[in-house]
């Protein structure tokens, strides 16, 4: 193995959780998740030499998933999907904590891509300057396109399970 892919792999390995963050906030499925993540590293991959550091490691790594998982969310939301098990609940889960995140999860999907980013690195316990450079919009405007999305959030119900 070569330097390039020493650092390669550790960047990844210090990174992982934030990958799938991005890729589970796109799909709940866990092999969509996966191929999602598989994607990113693909596209990291890609760019490892390009990247020049003006900025940190973890904004570079936030923008690369972010950018593959809406991609990917585009060209599949523009292909006809059809449900097999329509109304049968295969994960019945009687845990609130449990109930409450799916709903979070269900709700947050809704929202269009950009705002979905935004959110997700909010409960990473971003800050707006970073959030603002990851997305590409300033600080003020991540907050208040935060507020906005709250109060979607807010009035929004929660999709069916399928």
């Amino acid at each position: 193995m070569n330097n390039q892919e020493q650092q390669f792999t550790q960047i990844v390995r210090e990174h992982k959780s934030t990958i799938y963050s991005v890729c589970y906030m796109f799909s709940k499925d866990q092999d969509e998740v996966d191929d999602l993540f598989q994607e990113v590293l693909i596209k990291l991959w890609q760019g490892f030499d390009k990247f020049e550091g003006r900025s940190s490691l973890r904004t570079w790594v936030y923008k690369v998933s972010l950018n593959t998982c809406i991609s990917i969310d585009r060209k599949k939301k523009s292909r006809p999907t059809q449900t097999i098990l329509e109304g049968v609940d295969l994960f019945d889960d009687s845990d609130t904590d449990n109930r409450q995140l799916d709903m979070l999860h269900g709700r947050i999907t809704q929202l269009p891509p950009f705002d979905r980013a935004i959110v997700l690195l909010w409960l990473e316990s971003m800050s707006y300057d970073e959030i603002g450079a990851i997305v590409g919009i300033s600080p003020k405007n991540v907050s208040v396109r935060l507020f906005r999305i709250k109060e979607q959030l807010k009035k929004m119900s929660t999709p069916a399970k399928s």
